[in-house]
């Protein structure tokens, strides 16, 4: 109650709330600097807003245990180590203390001390898990740059050691263009023989890791790679239908489910709906249509419209009935909320709808 409180006085001023805490971060431990790209504005909400996040839900457990045991492990790609909490809580402190008059006093700042200490101290425990299995960051070379369109490039890359990942999963990936700026990419296949990574990637505009990657990536650079992550998958141990909402290069990861139960020697229907503003934009069709006539179960859909959001999902309304199958979307945030929104209304639960909502706590964490 008294950290809800906290947070309800500082939304109006979050802005400035941010500002300070880096600021006291900077000028208390002016060596952890380095750590954050050198423009602050493309990081510069992300770790405050994922602890207000995580503070918020501190009396759900079921929720918040999994979303910071992949945030404390994903932090490993930063060079975060246990030593750099206690000045981060410093700050966090400091901020709230300096922003919310109305509702700071002793029993909130023990509240605040308290849900810090529980937090922090489940990414740490997460953290050392992680290194005793697995690198804190890949090294990938690009091995071939696909320019499908004149913003959408198929990259495939291989990693400098094994890659263990699930299809429908994502990674972070960081370009030699923009240093500790890391973004989000799904995997555009099944883990394959050879240990080939591949992505699809939309250049967006000020997006500086897409574009650096369709327009400048070539073959022989290397980038970075974060731990695989995601839930998005298939559950083998059902034969369920499978519903799979894919828009723009949304699609990569439902690609690569398709992949996942045809290696699975399965034979549940597959029902894809793979949405594009145009025709041109429907980047990966002609793989699709392969798949499909190569598999009997599979069916694609194409659907074009400008409204991706509200059109996409209208589609899926207007056929099945769905109310026996597993959901998979992928896309846009607005397309993703509109899609669930629309499945759970013809019928499909909740917990057959599998998504991963980006810097979302139900999601993942960026």
């Amino acid at each position: 109650m008294l950290i809800r409180r906290t947070l309800a006085e500082i939304a109006p001023v979050a802005d400035k709330v941010t500002s300070y805490f880096y600021a006291l971060v900077f000028t208390g431990h002016p060596e952890v600097r380095e750590m954050f790209p050198a423009a602050m504005d493309v990081q510069r909400d992300r770790l405050l807003k994922a602890l207000l996040t995580a503070a918020e839900h501190i009396d759900d457990p079921a929720v918040l245990t999994p979303y910071l045991r992949r945030l404390g492990a994903g932090h490993r790609k930063y060079g975060t180590v246990s030593a750099h909490y206690p000045a981060v809580g410093e700050a966090l402190i400091g901020a709230l203390a300096r922003y919310a008059d109305l509702t700071w006093g002793p029993e909130t700042e023990a509240a605040w001390v308290r849900a810090y200490t529980a937090i922090s101290q489940t990414m740490i425990d997460a953290a050392a898990e992680d290194e005793a299995r697995a690198p804190a960051w890949w090294h990938a070379e690009v091995v071939s740059h696909d320019l499908r369109t004149s913003d959408i490039a198929v990259l495939t890359v291989r990693p400098d050691q094994p890659y263990p990942f699930l299809a429908g999963q994502y990674t972070s990936l960081e370009t030699p263009w923009w240093p500790r700026v890391w973004r989000h990419y799904s995997f555009a296949s099944a883990p394959r023989a050879d240990g080939l990574l591949s992505f699809h990637v939309k250049a967006v505009p000020a997006g500086w890791v897409s574009n650096a990657l369709v327009r400048h990536a070539r073959p022989g650079d290397v980038l970075r790679l974060g731990p695989p992550a995601g839930s998005m998958v298939v559950d083998h141990s059902t034969d369920n239908g499978m519903l799979c909402l894919g828009g723009g290069t949304g699609i990569a990861p439902i690609k690569a489910l398709i992949e996942d139960v045809a290696e699975h020697g399965e034979r549940r229907p597959v029902e894809v709906f793979f949405g594009a503003r145009s025709d041109h934009d429907l980047y990966d069709k002609d793989t699709l249509l392969g798949l499909q006539r190569s598999h009997p179960w599979l069916s694609v859909r194409p659907v074009i419209g400008e409204g991706l959001a509200g059109q996409l999902p209208q589609a899926v309304g207007e056929n099945g009935p769905w109310s026996s199958y597993d959901a998979f979307i992928s896309g846009p945030p607005a397309m993703v909320r509109s899609g669930v929104d629309a499945l759970k209304r013809i019928g499909i639960p909740g917990e057959r709808i599998r998504f991963d909502a980006l810097e979302e706590l139900a999601g993942v964490a960026g």
